[in-house]
């Protein structure tokens, strides 16, 4: 048996158990029970929604930033038939070109308890096409499927032993691939005793994520043309940039809601928008395309709906300066100090540095003989002792 860690409780949330299931009790009590769909429907959901849910897109920040968020989309679920979880989420760490992978653990652990990974599945999965599998390091070290893990356990807490998980890690996928996987997951879809969770946040702004689209709010009958803002501490005259943010994540969101797969891609490549979990959500609408041919059209009774009941930002973004509203950034209740620092401001810097340097690789690629200036060759030398791998490059590769 193989259990993979909950390795970011503690961290991005609490790894007391008492604590976690109050918190989580908390936020899902705070869903009213009834909602209102995101624009441009505005129809009321009365939540659950019965026998209705196939599946749900939902994010996946420290739950200081998302946790109550996280909590409509679980709302949502009826929990009366469902055996089975599919749980898909974007890879942040490793690269994987055009491939899905699967994980080798037995059950995934939560401060609440173990859910057990459905091995059947998986290895039918595995059999199917170009699945990769995760080492448990790797598998560890995502935090975008281990930050539904106490969702899923809490909404199914009085069926856990029922109920089983298929975590998928979703790599770089291009529009073919994502018709690939949604196609081998169609059938899954189609079976009313399986979730689809889908982990993903949406706009990662600033310039930590060298994103900076900026579209000023013009008459209603003209569109302004996007730009980037480039000077640090910038400050539009117009239109504030949280609220172009959050037009730009709603022409997004109605995109994916008009199960417009192909409209999806397009509005990426036009936009950028550093939407995360964009490949999660291209296979799942992939599939829905698959199973419902004419799910992009008219809706009627035979095609299936797909409505946003929350949106929010973790910080409203007025300069160049703040990073990402969705940024992915650990909470922690923890006050012990450590040179000056607490525990969550060192976590912090970390993954701030963990983050530069992938970035540094990612656009840079693996290669020998890198010129670096000195302060920066021994900042290097201190992460390789913190990290042995990364994005699949031994440091020890590099020229330090």
């Amino acid at each position: 048996m193989t259990i993979r860690e909950a390795t970011h409780a503690g961290s991005w949330y609490t790894d007391n158990p008492t604590e976690l299931d109050r918190e989580l009790q908390r936020w899902l009590n705070s869903v009213p029970g009834t909602v209102a769909e995101i624009e441009p429907s505005g129809q009321q959901t009365t939540v659950p929604v019965p026998g209705a849910v196939r599946a749900i897109i939902g994010p996946h920040a420290g739950y200081s930033y998302s946790g109550s968020n996280a909590a409509f989309a679980y709302k949502c679920i009826d929990t009366t038939a469902i055996r089975r979880v599919f749980l898909l989420g974007p890879s942040h760490h490793v690269y994987l070109s055009n491939k899905c992978a699967l994980s080798k653990c037995t059950k995934y652990a939560t401060p609440l308890g173990n859910i057990r990974v459905n091995l059947e599945i998986v290895d039918r999965l595995r059999g199917s096409g170009r699945w990769h599998t995760m080492r448990k390091d790797v598998d560890e070290e995502e935090h975008s499927l281990e930050m539904h893990l106490p969702y899923i356990y809490k909404t199914f807490e009085r069926k856990i032993n029922q109920i089983s998980l298929v975590p998928i890690m979703v790599g770089g996928l291009n529009f073919e691939a994502e018709q690939y996987y949604g196609e081998i997951l169609a059938p899954y879809l189609a079976d009313p005793e399986n979730l689809f969770v889908i982990s993903s946040d949406f706009c990662h702004w600033g310039s930590r994520f060298r994103y900076t689209y900026y579209r000023e709010q013009g008459p209603a009958d003209s569109v302004a043309r996007p730009v980037n803002l480039k000077a640090h501490g910038s400050r539009p005259a117009g239109t504030p940039i949280w609220e172009s943010i959050e037009r730009l994540d709603r022409d997004g969101m109605e995109t994916v809601a008009q199960m417009d797969h192909e409209g999806f891609r397009r509005y990426l490549d036009a936009t950028q928008n550093t939407i995360c979990g964009r490949h999660p959500i291209g296979v799942l609408l992939a599939a829905v395309n698959k199973l419902y041919p004419a799910a992009e059209g008219p809706e009627d009774g035979e095609n299936p709906r797909l409505r946003f009941v929350k949106y929010d930002q973790s910080s409203k973004v007025l300069t160049v300066t703040p990073t990402s509203p969705s940024a992915e950034r650990p909470a922690s209740s923890a006050t012990a100090r450590i040179d000056g620092l607490t525990s969550a401001e060192r976590e912090e810097m970390v993954n701030e540095a963990e983050w530069g340097f992938r970035t540094w690789l990612r656009e840079s690629g693996p290669q020998m003989g890198y010129v670096l200036y000195p302060s920066t060759r021994q900042i290097l030398k201190s992460l390789q002792t913190l990290y042995t791998t990364l994005d699949g490059v031994d440091f020890s590769d590099i020229a330090l």
